[in-house]
C-alpha cells in the first residue's frame, strides 16, 4: 500500500462563517501546495459563536458548504475530511453534527453523524446538553479509499471504545477524531485517550482540534496524528497551524502482526451485560 502525507488543520473558528470558511480554504490551499494527498479538519469547522446563531449557521447537504469543500477537493485532487458542520434535517426541529468526506474527483465518498451527545448536568455545578440541539446518529462509519479504509467519529465519540473497536474489525487503518475539545478536559484527557484509541486498535489517529476563545470555554488545541505504536507523530502549537505527518498503511500491518492483539481477541467470552 502507498505512504501519503496527512495534513490538519487547527483553526480558531469564530462566529463569521464567511470568514470562517475563507480562512480554511487559504488553509486547504496551503496544504495541497505541501504535496498533503489527505487534508483533515477540526469539529464545528464553519461556527463556534453564540447559541443563537447555531441553527442559522447550519445548512442542508447538500448545499453551499458541502459544495465548497467539494470544489476544493476536485481542484487539487485530494481526500478531503470536513471535520463537522451543522446540518439542517428536514422537518426536524435539531441538527446533525456531519462529518462530509470527499475523494479526489469531489464526490461525497462517505458521511458520518455524530452518535454520542455530550449530555452532562452537575448537581449544584454546570450542565450541558447537546442533545437539546443536535439529534445523534445512529451508524458507525469506515470508508474506503485508494490507500486503506478511514473511520469516521467526532469529538466526545472518543470516550466510547467500543466504537473505534468496531471500525478496527472492519478494517479502518486510520481513525479521524475532529473536534472542539475544552482547555479544562483535554490538558488531562485529550491525548491521553487518543493514544489509546490508536495502541489498542493499531492504527492511526488523526485528530484535528479548534483554538481560540469560544464563547462558553477556551478550546484547547493541540492537534496531533499518533501512530499505531501510540507515538505522537504531530502535534500543533497553540495557534493557528498546519500540521503534516506521513501514513503508512503497511506500518499498520507490521504493528499488527507483530503484536496480535486484534487476532488474539475472544470473542466468545465477550458477554454484553443487560442494561
Amino acid at each position: 500500500m502507498s505512504k501519503f502525507l496527512m495534513s490538519v488543520l487547527q483553526i480558531d473558528s469564530q462566529a463569521d462563517k464567511k470568514a470562517n470558511l475563507d480562512k480554511i480554504g487559504r488553509f486547504i490551499d496551503e496544504a495541497a501546495s505541501h504535496g498533503a494527498r489527505f487534508v483533515a479538519m477540526a469539529e464545528n469547522v464553519h461556527y463556534c459563536g453564540p447559541k443563537d446563531g447555531v441553527f442559522a449557521s447550519a445548512e442542508t447537504i447538500p448545499g453551499p458548504m458541502s459544495a465548497f469543500f467539494a470544489a476544493k477537493a476536485k481542484q487539487y485532487k485530494i481526500w478531503l475530511h470536513c471535520g463537522s458542520i451543522g446540518e439542517v434535517i428536514p422537518g426536524e426541529s435539531r441538527l446533525y453534527n456531519t462529518t462530509l468526506l470527499y475523494n479526489p474527483r469531489g464526490d461525497l465518498a462517505a458521511r458520518y453523524e455524530k452518535i454520542h451527545m455530550y449530555d452532562v448536568e452537575i448537581e449544584n455545578g454546570p450542565s450541558t446538553r447537546e442533545s437539546d440541539t443536535k439529534k445523534p446518529g445512529h451508524r458507525i462509519v469506515v470508508a474506503d479509499t485508494e490507500f486503506c479504509k478511514v473511520g469516521l467519529s467526532i469529538c466526545y465519540d472518543m470516550r466510547f471504545p467500543e466504537m473505534y473497536r468496531i471500525m478496527a474489525l472492519q478494517g479502518a487503518k486510520v481513525m479521524f477524531v475532529p473536534a472542539n475539545y475544552t482547555l479544562f478536559t483535554g490538558k488531562d484527557h485529550w491525548e491521553c485517550i487518543l493514544k489509546t484509541r490508536a495502541i489498542e486498535n493499531q492504527c492511526y489517529v488523526v485528530a484535528p482540534a479548534q483554538i481560540g476563545k469560544k464563547p462558553a470555554f477556551q478550546a484547547y488545541g493541540r492537534s496531533m496524528i499518533i501512530n499505531p505504536w501510540g507515538v505522537t507523530v504531530a502535534c500543533a502549537e497553540d495557534r493557528e497551524t498546519i500540521i503534516y505527518a506521513e501514513i503508512d498503511p503497511d506500518y499498520v500491518n507490521q504493528i499488527r502482526e507483530q503484536l496480535p492483539s486484534l487476532k488474539n481477541r475472544q470473542p466468545g467470552a465477550y458477554v454484553w451485560p443487560a442494561e
